[in-house]
């Protein structure tokens, strides 16, 4: 059974606001991705600004170039799970103790070109690996189902890891991701463009729960 966890990626407070209002009455997980234009190449909501109701279980995905300067901020507000990208530099071991300090889960985001050796070395210590199918910083993208090798070859070393995807989930796709060993889907543009929000997360996870 993997879970949908529906992605809020704005660039105002505003925006940020209205999706929380909306997901917050349907999904019990939600996924907040934050961008500081560098990394990432736009600009999302300040970190600072961010909230949610304390029921929501939240993982907060850092796109920043130097995700460890607000490490203390992202460990105040106490999300579930912070992910890290693994493209940026940064001592994973290190960053997975110190989240851990804090009673917090610690991931860590593959862009596509990025091989699964390059983290193998920190696996003991992280929680989640999230395979990322789609355009930093932006709803859309497409998921690439090769990548689900990445999934099996992750799963192969630590099966108890869990796997999530970012990058065109929607009703075509996400019983093969589910299938191929992701555990969390996380899904942006297919659930906050629907005319109906609920329905199209609900039909989601109708699909792989």
């Amino acid at each position: 059974m993997a879970v949908v966890a529906p992605t809020i990626t704005e660039a105002t407070l505003e925006g940020y606001t209205e999706r929380m209002d909306s997901i917050r009455r349907f999904a019990s997980r939600v996924h907040i991705d934050l961008g500081d234009g560098e990394f990432s190449p736009t600009k999302l909501v300040d970190l600072d600004k961010i909230w949610w109701p304390e029921y929501l279980t939240v993982d907060i995905h850092v796109m920043y170039q130097r995700p460890m300067e607000h490490l203390d901020t992202m460990s105040r507000l106490k999300p579930y799970l912070i992910v890290v990208p693994a493209e940026v530099v940064v001592d994973l071991a290190d960053f997975a103790r110190k989240v851990h300090e804090h009673d917090i889960k610690a991931g860590v985001a593959l862009l596509q070109d990025t091989p699964v050796s390059q983290v193998v070395p920190y696996l003991e210590q992280l929680d989640h690996v999230l395979i990322f199918s789609g355009n930093l910083g932006y709803h859309g993208g497409t998921a690439d189902l090769a990548l689900l090798e990445k999934v099996r070859e992750l799963k192969s070393i630590k099966p108890e890891l869990e796997i999530g995807w970012d990058g065109g989930v929607n009703d075509q796709v996400a019983r093969a991701l589910a299938d191929g060993g992701v555990d969390e889907l996380n899904a942006g543009g297919f659930i906050a463009h629907a005319d109906n929000p609920k329905a199209a997360f609900e039909k989601l996870q109708g699909l792989v729960g």
